[in-house]
C-alpha cells in the first residue's frame, strides 16, 4: 500500500493535476520494464495533464481521473470548493502559495441571513491558491483509510493492472471532480485511433444500504449516468464466470468518466466498476481491502475477456 500512500499525499485537485501527472509519468518509467508487455505512452502537447497508455492491441479502454475534490483561496481568506468536498470547521487544509507552506484549519462563518462561508484562520493567502485536506493515511488489517481514496485508488488499481496487461488501453483523465472536459477528447482519441468501444470506469464509489464494505467490488448498473444494459448484463455475465466477489450498486445519484463518455460523440459502452468507501469527500474516506483486492482481480479478468 505504499504507492496508494504517496498517491493520497499528492496535491492535485480538480484544474491542479500535473504534480500527480509528473508522478505517474515518473512511476511508469521507473516500473514498465518489468510489465508484460511495453506500452506507448501519450502525453503532453494535444493531452494536457492526462495520460494515455496503449498495450498490444485494445480492445477496452479504462479511465481513471487523477483529480480530487479541493478548495480555491477567493478574497480575505474565504474558500471556495473544488468539486463537492465535506464542509466542516476545524478540518485541516494544506496548500503553498508565494508565502510558503499553508496549514490551516477550516472556519464556517454564517451571516445574519443564515448564508454561510467558509474561511481560513492564520495568515493572509494569495488568490487563486488551492488546497487540499491534510491527508492521514491509516491501515490495519482489513482497511485503508485517508482523504482522497477516490480516486487515488482508483489509479492505484490501473497501475496494479498495467503490469499484466496485454492488451488494452489505460486513460488517466481530469476535472472530473468539477464537471470533467477531457474525456470528450480521449475518447476521440482512443476511437478514432484503435476503434476502442468499451470503456471500464476505474473510480470509487459509496457504501450505501445495497453495497456493503468487504463484500465485494461494485458493478454499478446506474447512477446519474445510464450505461447500455446489454454492456453491463455482459460484464455482470463476466464477473460471475470469474468467481471474485461482487455487488450490483443501483443508484440515481453521483456520476463519474462514464457521464461524459455517455455524453460524447462517440459508441463507447462504458460500466463503473469499482470498489465502495465510508466518509466520501471527506479526510477519512475508508475502503475495506477485501473489496480492493476483489477490483484489481475484476479488472484483470474483464480486460482479458471482454
Amino acid at each position: 500500500m505504499e504507492l496508494l500512500k504517496q498517491l493520497c499525499k499528492i496535491h492535485a485537485p480538480a484544474g491542479s493535476e500535473a504534480p500527480l501527472t509528473d508522478f505517474v509519468l515518473n512511476y511508469i518509467q521507473a516500473n514498465k520494464k518489468g510489465w508484460k508487455v511495453q506500452p506507448e505512452i501519450f502525453h503532453g502537447d494535444g493531452f494536457q495533464d492526462c495520460i494515455v497508455i496503449v498495450f498490444g492491441k485494445p480492445k477496452t479502454a479504462i479511465f481513471a481521473h487523477l483529480d480530487s475534490i479541493g478548495f480555491t483561496v477567493k478574497y480575505d481568506n474565504e474558500i471556495v470548493k473544488i468539486g463537492g468536498p465535506v464542509i466542516k470547521d476545524g478540518i485541516e487544509l494544506i496548500g503553498e502559495d508565494s508565502q510558503g507552506q499553508i496549514d490551516s484549519k477550516l472556519t464556517v462563518k454564517e451571516d445574519e441571513n443564515g448564508d454561510k462561508t467558509f474561511h481560513l484562520v492564520d495568515r493572509p493567502i494569495d488568490r487563486g491558491t488551492t488546497l487540499t485536506f491534510k491527508p492521514n493515511f491509516r491501515e490495519d488489517e482489513n482497511f485503508v483509510q485517508c482523504c482522497y481514496m477516490d480516486n487515488r485508488l482508483g489509479v492505484w488499481n490501473a497501475l496494479q493492472v498495467a503490469e499484466t496487461l496485454e492488451d488494452g488501453i489505460i486513460c488517466f483523465s481530469c476535472w472530473e471532480e468539477h464537471g470533467g472536459g477531457s474525456v470528450g477528447y480521449l475518447a476521440k482519441f482512443i476511437y478514432e485511433n484503435y476503434g476502442v468501444k468499451q470503456a471500464l470506469i476505474s473510480d470509487i464509489t459509496w457504501v450505501t444500504k445495497g453495497v456493503k464494505h468487504g463484500e465485494g467490488v461494485a458493478i454499478s448498473m446506474r447512477d446519474s449516468g445510464l450505461p447500455r444494459r446489454s454492456y453491463v448484463n455482459k460484464i455482470i455475465g463476466l464477473a460471475k464466470e470469474s468467481g471474485i466477489p461482487f455487488q450490483l450498486e443501483v443508484e440515481n445519484a453521483g456520476g463519474s468518466d462514464g457521464n461524459a463518455l455517455q455524453r460524447s460523440p462517440y459508441p463507447l459502452d462504458w460500466c463503473f466498476i469499482g470498489a465502495p468507501e465510508d466518509n466520501v469527500h471527506s479526510p477519512n474516506e475508508k475502503v475495506h481491502k477485501k473489496d480492493i483486492e476483489a477490483m484489481v482481480a475484476l479488472y484483470q479478468y474483464l480486460m482479458k475477456n471482454l
